[in-house]
């Protein structure tokens, strides 16, 4: 407990200050939840939730006279916020009023019905690891589920019966599975059956809500064994049907590799890649979203396309772009945004794209097009490429690395000597109208293109020149015959 306390150091002024407050004006106030779980795992709380006996009017009058500002965060809810500044240092707090929620089992709407003790707040929370609280301002610890007791056996149980704690509110078996990546927890086994049993119930939880717990998951410390969970609890088939999708059948002469195993490497290995939280942007700074979802994804396409060809092999071709379609339907699905969406299908259709690259005998112009293609996901796609290396010939991951090493080296060579990250034509749109007497339309955006790809294979070759290919381009389109 004292340590836990000593976690709590640099705000318990606040925590003081607070309860004082609230038990003065007759109410109680206790500091709840993930904050508490948090002191006792020696991690600093990164947000304070507290509850209270108070109402919520009541909580706004008191937060009043101790903030600057304060606002409804959700007045019918019980939940006041408030911020105070003080020095130069800003603090935020949300009290909530204590609760004691039912759902209606339909439209996964509350039922709001405000509690009379602490305790019964607690009942309604959901796992013990989070029905823990400290009373303010004398810091009594209450603990009626036994959660630390579960904390410190890396359980997670609900302090009521799962039964009626997922039935309550099936988001809380989604928490479950981020616990696991988050904090090392494991279900306990009647957690883990009601899992099973209830997954389906999933179905009524808003998309939004489930993309926010699965981002959450993603961006843990640990995300492979909440997927493992997720896919093993059967929920996957409710949040990401593709990922238990990709447990094939290993025919008897292991022709392919276990796809579900190997996208899971691949997540890890690409995690392992990331750089520093905050570091400069071409180390792909972590958590990073793009990059973890694009390496879970990136052979989703497998299932759909394998085929047995004669003789014994397998195949999947054109995986990558399937399987590009597939990601942003999923992710469409899970209504992430438009700019996420698009950016991790890119990195799954360009993720095959380094085979192609052989023992070097791409171009310069291939080199170019390999850049302009990932535009700014370059550093992702390079870490994607990589990870995606999973075999156990040491032999040939040496020689994969070696060749990507040679093709990063190119690329920083010709970065060096033109601006692949901004390349253009060298003739703008007014120039290439100016230059053919055309106004703008198709015909113009069939022109730039052109000289597009003129840059790409050759390389700058001066504005001069671009117009002396785009007149010899011109020349044999029909609409240049059709002015003549």
């Amino acid at each position: 407990m004292k340590q836990a306390v000593a976690r709590l150091a640099p705000v318990l002024p606040l925590l003081t200050d607070l309860g004082t407050r609230f038990t003065q004006a007759g109410h109680e106030l206790a500091l709840v939840g993930g904050p508490v779980r948090d002191a006792f795992l020696d991690r600093t709380p990164p947000d304070l939730d507290f509850t209270t006996s108070a109402s919520p009017d009541e909580t706004e009058a008191i937060l009043r006279e101790w903030g600057t500002a304060t606002w409804d965060m959700g007045r019918d809810f019980g939940t006041i916020g408030a911020r105070r500044r003080v020095d130069g240092v800003e603090t935020t707090v949300e009290v909530t009023t204590y609760r004691a929620d039912a759902y209606d089992g339909v439209t996964r709407k509350p039922i709001v019905a405000f509690g009379e003790s602490l305790e019964v707040d607690l009942v309604r929370r959901d796992f013990t690891v989070n029905a823990m609280a400290l009373r303010l301002p004398s810091l009594e610890f209450v603990d009626p589920y036994g959660g630390l007791d579960d904390l410190r056996e890396g359980v997670l149980r609900t302090p009521s019966t799962p039964e009626v704690s997922f039935g309550d509110d099936p988001l809380r078996m989604m928490r479950a599975v981020r616990f696991v990546a988050q904090l090392g927890l494991v279900p306990a086994p009647e957690v883990y059956a009601a899992m099973q049993e209830m997954a389906s119930s999933l179905e009524i939880v808003s998309a939004e809500r489930i993309r926010d717990e699965l981002v959450k998951l993603l961006l843990a410390p640990h995300p492979r064994a909440g997927l493992e969970l997720l896919t093993r609890s059967g929920l996957a088939a409710y949040v990401l049907p593709e990922l238990p999708a990709l447990q094939l059948e290993i025919d008897e002469h292991h022709r392919h590799k276990d796809v579900y195993e190997h996208s899971l490497i691949v997540l890890e290995q690409a995690i392992a890649m990331e750089g520093p939280a905050g570091g400069p942007e071409e180390s792909v700074p972590g958590p990073d979203l793009v990059l973890r979802l694009a390496a879970l994804l990136h052979d989703i396409g497998k299932p759909p396309t394998r085929r047995f060809e004669d003789g014994g092999g397998v195949s999947f071709h054109h995986h990558e772009v399937v399987g590009a379609k597939m990601t942003a339907k999923r992710l469409k699905a899970l209504r992430f945004d438009k700019d996420t969406v698009k950016a991790v299908s890119r990195l799954v259709e360009l993720h095959l794209r380094f085979h192609g690259y052989g023992d070097g005998q791409w171009t310069d112009s291939a080199v170019r097009r390999y850049v302009t293609d990932a535009g700014p996901l370059l550093q992702r796609l390079h870490r994607l490429t990589r990870a995606d290396s999973t075999t156990r010939n040491v032999r040939k991951a040496q020689r994969l690395a070696r060749t990507y090493d040679e093709l990063e080296a190119r690329i920083e060579n010709l970065l060096e000597q033109e601006s692949l990250a901004a390349v253009r034509p060298e003739l703008d749109g007014n120039e290439i109208a100016a230059v053919l007497g055309i106004t703008p339309g198709p015909v113009l955006g069939r022109a730039y293109k052109y000289l597009l790809s003129v840059r790409l294979d050759e390389g700058p070759i001066g504005p001069k020149a671009a117009a002396d290919r785009l007149r010899v381009w011109w020349a044999d389109q029909p609409e240049s015959r059709a002015d003549a």
